[in-house]
């Protein structure tokens, strides 16, 4: 465990206030709707204990593999939801403002706690384990507004099609998990077809399923500003999607950064 800092403690006091108000809401308040989202803290914190036993006690690897797993669980899950709406309802109806703050479809409930809990679980083994840098680290940053957003969203069960709709940005994260893992296997030759494959699909989703998906959601929320109640819903959208936009530029700006690192590196080794 790293020292800890002012971020350590800004972020783990957050986290175990969150974690207060969520066993408050299910234990008092009966919501046992709710109950999912300590599922998914708990299958996630069983798949670190898994990693850690059988594949390796590296905390980076251990955190990058569950991360991986969430990912893969999740965008797969928001598909599924996707295309059986779209399926039932067509293309025009599902992107209805209605549809998107007022109704809740099937399994989109459950998949948001879920992911929900997961990044109460990553967050948490961030802080345990130092796996993060900076002043203000923008992986606890991410998750603190996602927690925030995800569980008011939750308590009050409001634009959950909404949330589910920013999740499809986790198409993108599992090839920056990939990537991660591949990194950390020692595998850096940018020119093999399997890497060049990888930053296809890094790139391609970053852009559409991540950066894309979330300036559209971003505009459909302010032109369709009027249609929402008084009340804290869209201001919290617009906050939550205002923290999202801004770090996907600051991950874009990275990730061209570890591309051309990369590429230089094997010019390098060429010459």
């Amino acid at each position: 465990m790293k020292k800890a800092t002012g971020a350590f403690f800004f972020f783990m006091a957050t986290l175990v206030m969150w974690a207060v108000s969520v066993f408050f809401e299910i234990l008092f308040n009966k919501r046992i709707e709710l109950l999912p989202l300590l599922y998914g803290f708990s299958f996630y914190q069983f798949a670190n204990w898994v990693c850690r036993k059988f594949i390796s006690r590296d905390p980076l690897l251990v955190n990058t593999c569950v991360s991986l797993l969430h990912s893969s669980i999740t965008s797969t899950s928001v598909m599924l939801i996707l295309v059986k709406q779209l399926l039932s309802n067509g293309l025009d109806e599902l992107f209805e403002h209605s549809q998107l703050v007022k109704v809740t479809w099937p399994w989109a409930y459950s998949a948001l706690c879920i992911s929900c809990g997961y990044f109460a679980y990553d967050q948490l083994d961030m802080l345990l384990y130092g796996l993060y840098s900076g002043w203000i680290p923008s992986i606890l940053l991410h998750h603190f507004i996602l927690l925030g957003c995800f569980t008011l969203a939750l308590y009050r069960n409001v634009t959950i099609n909404y949330l589910i709709l920013t999740l499809i940005c986790e198409l993108h994260s599992i090839f920056l998990h990939v990537r991660k893992v591949r990194r950390m296997a020692g595998i850096h030759d940018a020119k093999s077809k399997s890497v060049k494959i990888e930053w296809f699909f890094n790139i391609s989703t970053f852009l559409f399923a991540r950066f894309l998906s979330h300036v559209l959601i971003t505009v459909k929320l302010v032109k369709d500003a009027s249609k929402f109640e008084k009340g804290v819903e869209l201001p919290l959208a617009l906050f939550g999607m205002a923290g999202m936009n801004l770090l996907n530029v600051s991950l874009g700006i990275d990730l061209f950064k570890a591309f051309r690192r990369e590429i230089k590196r094997h010019n390098i080794h060429q010459s």
